[in-house]
């Protein structure tokens, strides 16, 4: 009896660390006092496509990472106007903005240049496969047919859910917040995350 036991018990350990292997990469959202991981994505820049590593712009200072579920979408473009009309304060903290969504590079060339939106005022990245949300601990949702954007152009991706990461020049992150979690608006994003900055 104790052996039929011991073999079932066997096997739903074994069972829950397979699991746990496999969902690894998206078990927990990353915390304070975690370090953030590095990456490279292909991004843009007033319509213009670059590689951003995070490891580089580090190395200036502080970096807010901000995940949002896509460009030309009511919250994201008012998030979006918001980093852009307060970037020169990011700027004048030594801070970093990187915007990151599914969206393809071509939306974000449009997106990035946008005088309502980015303004060619910060970056942002395409990923288009969640693996950079996934190593921050956010999950991609599937995309939704029939969903459209506010020029009427059909999304075809997935959403990263709202979240933003306030990382400091040592590469740990010193202040994270979440639309889901906490409760917040798109712009209340953009004003936590300087408050944060100016005090580092």
């Amino acid at each position: 009896m104790f052996k039929k036991y011991y073999c079932l018990s066997f096997l739903v350990f074994s069972f829950s660390l397979l699991v746990a292997r496999s969902g690894f990469a998206q078990s927990a959202m990353l915390s304070k006092g975690d370090a953030a991981p590095v990456f490279t994505a292909q991004a843009s820049l007033a319509g213009s496509a670059f590689d951003f590593k995070l490891k580089t712009a580090l190395a200036k200072g502080p970096v807010v990472i901000y995940f949002y579920p896509s460009a030309y979408t009511g919250g994201c473009d008012a998030e979006a106007h918001a980093f852009a009309e307060l970037s020169d304060k990011f700027t004048a903290a030594g801070a970093t903005i990187i915007g990151v969504s599914a969206d393809d590079i071509q939306r974000l060339n449009s997106f990035s240049s946008d005088p309502n939106y980015c303004a060619g005022k910060f970056a942002v990245a395409s990923d288009a496969d969640g693996k950079i949300a996934a190593s921050y601990g956010l999950t991609m949702g599937a995309a939704k047919v029939g969903i459209k954007d506010v020029r009427g152009m059909d999304l075809t991706h997935g959403f990263i859910p709202r979240t933003t990461f306030v990382i400091d020049k040592s590469g740990k992150v010193v202040a994270v917040f979440s639309s889901q979690t906490d409760h917040i608006s798109a712009t209340d994003h953009v004003e936590k995350s300087l408050a944060i900055v100016k005090g580092l």
